[in-house]
C-alpha cells in the first residue's frame, strides 16, 4: 500500500469535493450590463424568474411508519435506477436541463476560454521504489493520466499504463495502488467512468508484460505487495463486509487465503498494510467513515505469528505506521488535537507505550515516518504546518512551506531520505515539492503552468460568530482595491464532515470566480477537524444541525459585511456538502440566489440502505433508531421541502457510475423542488450516465459541463458574460 498519502479532498475522498471544482479557470467578466452595449456582444439573456416548466413526474406516494411517525415518500419509484420508467424520467430531465443551459449566452466563449486552461499538463505525486519513481501524468492535449515510471531523479519519464489508449471514450482511468519495495512489480487498477470501484492488474515493469494473476473489478480498500514478490495483501469490500486476503501470485484468485475480517458487519471499514521489510501486517478496523473508533491488529508475518489485538476497545481514532520494528500510533485518544505514540513491536504491551509528540496547539491530521524520523502535519487556524522530530520526540525543524496555506498529499519511506509533498493556497496552484533530509533542503519537482497571477488576490480569514455564539472561521478571496458595497457575485463553498479539514487549496473555480471580480468564501464549519475532535464531534449525529448554524452564519456574515446581498449569493457543495448546501436551501432558501448540489446525499431517513453509506452511520446516525431519527427528521432536505416556498435557483449534479452516493438522492428531490417550489426559478438536473465520485470524466467533457455550469451561475446572478 502506498502510505503516507493524503487523499484529495475531490472525488477520491470518501466524501470529499467533486473534480470539476478543481478544473476550472476562466476569464470571463463578472461585470454587471453595461447600458447601450450591443446585443451581439451581452447575448440576449433568458430571465431568469420565467423559465418553462420542467417535466412532469408521476406521483407513487408510499408511506413509512417511523416509531409512530408516517412518512410519506412520493417519489419512491425513482430509487430504481434501472427501470424503463426511471430511465426516460432522466431523458426527459437531460433534455429539459439543456434546453434551459444550453440557450444562455456566451457559452462558446466559456468553453474557448476553459479550455486554453483546462487542457495544461498535469502530474500528481510521486512515489519512490528501488530508486525507481512512479508517478500519474497527463500531458496538454491528453484526457486521462497516464502511469509512468522514471529510472533515478532525471531519467526519462517510461509510460507504463496509458488508458488513454485503451478506451475510445477516454472514460477509463488509472490508478496506481501499490509497487514492490524494489520497484519492479506494480499493482494498478483500472477504473470505468466515476466508479469507486476499480479491475486490478499486475504489472511487471522491466519485461512491460502483465501477470496472468486475473482479479475481479471491486471495491479495492488496500494493497500491499511483499518485498520479495511473492504474495500480495489486499482488503475488499464485500456485501458481508470488508475483509481482507492473502494472495500468493500465480495462483489462482478464487483460492485466496482470507485473513482477517470474519465477524464484523459491513458498517466498519478494514484495511492493512504490509512493514517496509515485510516482517508485520497491520491491520486496521474503522468503525465507520468519521474515524471515532478504530481497532489495530498485528502479526508477525515473519514468523507466521497469529493476529493479535494492539489497539481494541478504545473510543478513538488510531492511525498506524512502520518505523522498523516500531510503530508510531497517532491518535486523539485523551488528546483532542492528537498526538503521537510509539510502540516497540517486540514489547507492544500498553504498558509500554511512549509519547514523543505530545498533543499541543496546532491539531495533528497525519504523521508520516521518513529517514528514520517522524514527519507531523499540523493544521493551525486551518492552514498546515510540517514539522520534523526524531523518534524519541526531539524538535528537529520545520519543513518550510512557500505560504499560508495546506499541504495536500505527502510520500515518503522510513528508509529513504527524501519525501515528497504537494501544496497550495486559494491563489496559488498545487505544485509537488521534494525535501532532501540529508540537505535539509526543499526543492519544486513539478509545477503547473497555469495563467494565474496571485499577486493580485487577497485571502482574509474572518470569523463570524454561528447561531450559537461559537466562533467560526471562513477563508474570503477576492481582487485588490473590491469595494464592500454588497454588488459583487459570491460562491459561498464549505464542507463540514468526517472530521475533514477545509483549508487554503487552490480550485480553478475559486480563482476563475475572483479573477472575473467575484467573491470566493470557503467556510470551516464544525464537522471538520480545523480544531481537532472536538470540533468534529459538535457537527455529527445530533449535533449535525450546528453545521448548517454555521454555514448559514457565513452567508449572513457576507451579506452584513457588504461583501454581496442574497440575490448576489451562490452556493455550492458535494457529497456531505451537498447535504450542506441542501439543507441550507430547505431551511433558508431567502439567503441564496442559486445553489449548484453535486453527488449529495438528500434524503436522510433512507440513505444507510444504499450502496456504501452503511459505513456512514456513527457519523450521521440512522432513522432506524428512534432518537436518531428525529434529528434526521428534522433537517433531512428531502422531508423538508414546503410546498410553495419561493427556492433558490437549482442545479444538481450526479450519474450512474456514482457507486459511493446513490444518484436516487438528486433523482428524487430534483422531481419533489420541481413540483412543490414556487415556478419561476429553475430546477434543473445534470445526469450524466458515466459520471461517479471517483471523476473519470476525460477534460474535453469537462470544458462543455463546467462552462455550463458558470452560465448557469452567472445567469441567476445577474452577472452575465461580458
Amino acid at each position: 500500500m502506498l502510505s503516507n498519502r493524503l487523499p484529495e479532498r475531490t472525488h477520491s475522498g470518501l466524501l470529499g469535493k467533486s473534480l470539476w471544482t478543481l478544473a476550472l479557470l476562466s476569464c470571463i467578466s463578472l461585470a454587471p450590463v453595461v447600458r447601450g452595449a450591443r446585443a451581439a456582444d451581452a447575448g440576449t439573456v433568458p430571465s431568469p424568474d420565467h423559465v418553462a416548466a420542467p417535466p412532469a413526474t408521476r406521483v407513487e406516494e408510499v408511506t413509512d411508519d417511523y416509531f409512530g411517525t408516517k412518512v410519506i415518500d412520493p417519489y419512491r419509484w425513482l430509487e430504481d435506477q434501472t427501470s424503463a420508467a426511471t430511465r426516460k424520467w432522466i431523458d426527459d430531465e437531460n433534455a429539459y436541463t439543456n434546453g434551459q443551459l444550453d440557450s444562455l449566452p456566451g457559452l462558446d466563449a466559456l468553453k474557448a476560454r476553459l479550455a486554453k486552461f483546462l487542457k495544461v499538463d498535469a502530474a500528481e505525486l510521486p512515489s519512490e521504489r528501488g530508486g525507481r519513481y512512479f508517478f500519474e501524468k497527463r500531458s496538454a492535449d491528453q484526457d486521462q493520466f497516464v502511469l509512468y515510471m522514471r529510472r533515478g531523479l532525471t531519467g526519462p519519464d517510461v509510460a507504463l499504463v496509458d488508458p488513454n489508449t485503451q478506451d475510445p471514450d477516454h472514460r477509463s482511468s488509472v490508478v496506481l495502488e501499490d509497487v514492490s519495495l524494489d520497484g519492479k512489480l506494480i499493482w494498478y487498477g483500472m477504473r470505468k467512468g466515476g466508479e469507486d470501484e476499480t479491475t486490478p492488474h499486475l504489472l511487471d515493469v522491466d519485461s512491460g508484460q502483465e501477470l496472468s494473476d486475473r482479479f475481479p473489478r471491486a471495491l479495492y480498500l488496500s494493497v500491499s505487495i511483499t518485498p520479495d514478490r511473492a504474495g500480495i495483501y489486499y482488503s475488499k469490500s464485500l456485501p458481508e463486509g470488508s475483509r481482507v486476503f492473502y494472495h500468493k501470485i500465480g495462483t489462482d484468485v478464487a483460492r485466496d487465503q482470507l485473513i482477517f475480517g470474519q465477524g464484523y458487519d459491513a458498517g466498519v471499514l478494514i484495511g492493512s498494510d504490509l512493514a517496509e521489510d515485510g516482517r508485520y501486517l497491520e491491520i486496521d478496523v474503522h468503525y465507520g467513515a468519521g474515524g471515532t473508533k478504530t481497532e489495530i491488529w498485528i502479526k508477525d508475518v515473519a514468523h507466521d505469528g497469529p493476529i493479535r489485538p494492539l489497539v481494541k476497545g478504545i473510543d478513538a481514532r488510531f492511525e498506524a505506521e512502520f518505523a522498523g520494528d516500531h510503530m508510531f500510533l497517532y491518535t486523539n485518544w485523551n488528546a483532542p488535537k492528537g498526538r503521537v505514540l510509539l510502540v516497540d513491536l517486540n514489547h507492544p504491551e500498553r504498558e509500554n507505550w511512549k509519547i514523543v509528540v505530545p498533543e499541543g496547539d496546532g491539531v495533528i491530521e497525519m504523521v508520516a515516518p521518513a529517514n528514520g524520523m517522524l514527519v507531523v502535519h499540523y493544521s493551525e487556524n486551518a492552514s498546515s504546518r510540517l514539522s520534523v522530530f526524531t523518534t524519541e520526540g526531539k524538535m528537529v525543524r520545520d519543513i518550510e512551506l512557500p505560504a499560508i496555506g495546506s499541504v495536500r498529499e505527502f510520500s515518503a519511506r522510513w528508509g529513504s531520505s527524501e519525501a515528497f509533498f504537494s501544496f497550495a493556497t486559494y491563489t496559488m496552484p498545487q505544485a509537488i515539492y521534494r525535501f532532501d533530509f540529508t540537505k535539509a533542503a526543499t526543492e519544486v519537482w513539478w509545477r503547473p503552468q497555469i495563467p494565474f497571477d496571485g499577486k493580485d488576490y487577497v485571502i482574509n480569514q474572518v470569523w463570524f460568530a454561528s447561531k450559537d455564539g461559537t466562533h467560526v472561521p471562513m477563508f474570503v478571496v477576492y481582487k485588490k482595491g473590491l469595494k464592500l458595497d454588497g454588488t459583487h457575485p459570491a460562491l459561498l463553498m464549505g464542507y463540514g464532515g468526517f472530521d475533514v479539514p477545509e483549508q487554503p487549496m487552490f480550485t480553478t473555480t475559486a480563482a476563475a470566480w475572483v479573477e472575473a471580480g467575484g467573491v470566493f468564501a470557503d467556510a470551516s464549519l464544525r464537522g471538520g477537524s480545523e480544531f481537532g475532535e472536538a470540533w468534529h464531534k459538535a457537527g455529527m449525529l445530533g449535533n449535525k444541525q450546528t453545521v448548517f448554524d454555521d454555514f448559514i452564519a457565513a452567508a449572513e456574515y457576507l451579506e452584513k459585511t457588504g461583501y454581496t446581498s442574497a440575490s448576489r449569493l451562490a452556493i455550492y457543495g458535494a457529497s456531505n456538502g451537498g447535504l450542506l448546501v441542501g439543507a441550507a436551501l430547505t431551511q433558508r432558501p431567502e439567503l441564496f440566489r442559486a445553489v449548484v448540489c453535486a453527488y449529495p446525499l438528500l434524503d436522510m431517513l433512507r440513505y444507510q440502505k444504499f450502496l456504501v453509506a452503511r459505513w456512514w452511520v456513527p457519523e450521521y446516525g440512522s432513522s432506524d433508531d428512534p432518537k436518531q431519527f428525529a434529528y434526521l427528521d428534522a433537517y433531512s432536505p428531502y422531508q423538508n421541502v414546503k410546498k410553495g416556498v419561493q427556492y433558490p435557483a437549482v442545479l444538481f449534479l450526479t450519474g450512474d457510475s456514482d457507486t459511493r452516493v446513490a444518484p436516487l438522492h438528486a433523482r428524487k428531490m430534483t422531481a419533489l423542488l420541481q413540483a412543490d417550489a414556487a415556478p419561476g426559478r429553475p430546477i434543473l438536473l445534470h445526469y450524466d450516465t458515466h459520471a461517479g465520485h471517483s471523476g473519470g470524466t476525460p477534460v474535453s467533457q469537462q470544458v462543455t459541463d463546467i462552462a455550463r455550469v458558470f452560465a448557469f451561475l452567472y445567469w441567476q446572478l445577474g452577472a452575465p458574460i461580458q
